[in-house]
């Protein structure tokens, strides 16, 4: 139940608490929704808002919108009964709305029309599109990595193209993350895996074919660091703009179908290990509109649920309608829409940052959606053209299509696509996998998540059939503040910054707590403090000069920039080497 609870002291009624409830929580919003959303029936909701009704103006609340906008049933006085009458109506159970839910296939509809919340598909149906999702990515993934960086001022010109796979796929950082967890994921029967887990698959599978926040990531878990510190912004100089929340994230909306928030959820739970703000919020887009294809095939609704799933502040969501204004006006010409894009959302000097930002790589892969139309061939023509990071961008906009069109579909094209997952980069994963053995492993997850989430499989006239309880897109998680994050760490790891300058501390504990003061601005604090001591955690710091070599040469952008300054200023010397 989406259900807030928080106390509000006020004047008028000294010490007496304020208990609110959220207008979209599942028990009691029939009504709201009823009297809000055209297409739901009163009919069943009824019972839901007379039951509203009643207990609000029984304990003498009132129907309003917060600071947010969002709606909110206030309830001040909270008295015994009306906490009696408040468990009274939780226990009821919850309306069906009746409200249809959009659907690529006739089974998906019927199911709609049985229950608001819960659609029920075959599972031969659901699986083939998780088999699809994964082709698609590992098709634009693979044959987009020619295109890779290349197309930057200027657009490529593919006028040609078909997907193929001749010597099956291989792993690479767009497919070969999300691999490594979805291996620990089944192995454990977890859908969430520790932080420490997580760090640990890292050491044992992650140490080289990596780039960027990924790599920034590795030298941090090398002082000791777990996710999601590793990727958040206080102490990642990459987490506030790099791609990785769009590139290890599709996984997570292919095992959560027609369950956008339940796949943001996931996704996000594991691309904080390298990214934070901004990107956060395009893990939530993407793995939402994957999750929505499982029953719409319809491009925009795809889009539009995305557009739902992000905070209302964050800059995706102008990005979004940027794009779609220009489609509207150039619907012929994706050329002028590919300018206006680069001319608006190149914002900075580095290279680097730019075509590996969330911003160029966020519009292009809406673009090579609408531009494509639905049609597999053309969307992934499309995002080789528009060019920056094209092989992400042709990966996410392939999953969805793929999803949208099954793999059974895109086998019947004639493509020649060998069932193969070769392993180049991933040390003591299979040798043997195959894309069959690889998305089996999606649809075992899958299965576990649907069943985690209140549906589960069924048999009905000889079939198997998921019964998924869906849930409409949502924002799950809102933009951070630097400033607060910053504030925050140092309260919670100040201790640890102590301790880890402390006599019996560790060459790593001491580089730990070096690196930790400087992010979170202690280091000039803890140099007047003990001079000493801070030049031992200095030189234990520098021990460890991949992270060194990251933090100086490596990580472009204004975070960097204050970073290097921080470090520069706090006594870290400089490692001998260019600056890209």
């Amino acid at each position: 139940m989406d259900v807030i609870a928080r106390s509000e002291t006020t004047k008028q009624s000294p010490g007496f608490g304020r208990f609110e409830i959220a207008a979209h929580s599942t028990a009691l919003r029939a009504g709201f929704l009823a009297m809000t959303t055209p297409q739901i029936s009163l009919d069943g909701v009824l019972p839901g808002l007379v039951t509203l009704g009643l207990w609000i103006g029984w304990c003498g609340g009132m129907f309003r919108f917060d600071a947010g906008g969002a709606a909110v049933y206030s309830v001040p006085g909270m008295t015994h009964r009306g906490l009696l009458f408040l468990l009274f109506a939780f226990l009821l159970p919850a309306p069906d709305s009746g409200a249809p839910v959009p659907a690529a296939n006739p089974a998906a509809r019927s199911a709609a029309g049985r229950s608001s919340q819960f659609v029920e598909l075959p599972a031969e149906t659901v699986e083939d599109k998780i088999r699809g999702g994964l082709l698609g990515q590992l098709l634009g993934n693979l044959n987009g990595l020619p295109h890779e960086n290349r197309y930057y001022d200027e657009p490529g010109n593919v006028t040609d193209y078909t997907p193929a796979l001749p010597d099956g796929a291989r792993t690479d950082d767009d497919t070969d993350i999300e691999w490594v967890y979805i291996a620990a994921m089944q192995r454990s029967g977890t859908t969430l895996l520790a932080p420490r887990d997580i760090t640990r698959l890292w050491k044992e599978h992650i140490n080289e074919h990596i780039w960027c926040s990924n790599l920034y990531v590795r030298r941090l878990m090398d002082i000791g660091l777990d996710p999601p510190l590793t990727g958040s912004l206080a102490l990642n100089p990459w987490s506030n703009f790099n791609i990785s929340g769009q590139f290890v994230c599709e996984t997570f909306g292919l095992i959560s179908p027609g369950m956008p928030q339940t796949a943001a959820r996931i996704g996000l739970h594991y691309t904080h290990v390298s990214i934070d703000g901004e990107p956060a919020q395009a893990t939530q887009l993407f793995t939402a509109m994957i999750a929505t294809a499982f029953i719409t095939d319809k491009i925009e609704e795809i889009v539009d649920a995305g557009l739902a799933s992000i905070d209302r502040r964050s800059q995706l969501g102008p990005i979004v309608a940027d794009v779609r204004g220009w489609h509207r006006q150039y619907p012929q010409d994706w050329r002028t829409t590919r300018g206006l894009i680069r001319d608006k959302y190149t914002l900075y000097e580095s290279r680097t940052r730019n075509q590996n930002g969330y911003e160029l790589c966020t519009a292009a892969t809406v673009a090579a959606l609408l531009y494509g139309g639905g049609n597999f061939v053309e969307t992934l023509r499309h995002a080789f053209n528009l060019g920056w990071d094209a092989d992400n961008n042709a990966a996410t906009a392939a999953t969805i299509v793929g999803v949208i069109k099954g793999c059974r579909w895109m086998q019947q094209q004639g493509w020649k696509i060998q069932d193969r997952y070769h392993n180049i980069t991933r040390p003591g994963m299979p040798e043997d996998e195959t894309i069959t053995s690889f998305a089996d492993r999606m649809i075992e997850a899958a299965g576990r998540v649907i069943t985690e989430n209140g549906g589960g499989k069924i048999s009905r006239d000889g079939k198997t059939i998921y019964r998924i309880r869906i849930r409409k897109p949502g924002n799950v998680e809102t933009l951070p503040s630097l400033a607060q994050q910053v504030s925050a760490f140092q309260s919670e790891l100040g201790p640890q910054i102590k301790a880890g300058l402390g006599d019996e501390a560790t060459t790593e504990q001491r580089a730990r707590a070096a690196y930790l003061a400087i992010c979170l601005g202690l280091g000039d604090s803890l140099r007047r403090e003990d001079a000493d001591r801070w030049a031992r955690a200095l030189a234990c710091l520098g021990e460890y000069p991949g992270l060194l070599d990251v933090l100086f040469n490596k990580s472009p952008g204004p975070a960097g920039d204050r970073l290097r300054a921080a470090a520069v200023a706090a006594g870290v010397k400089e490692p001998g080497q260019q600056k890209q």
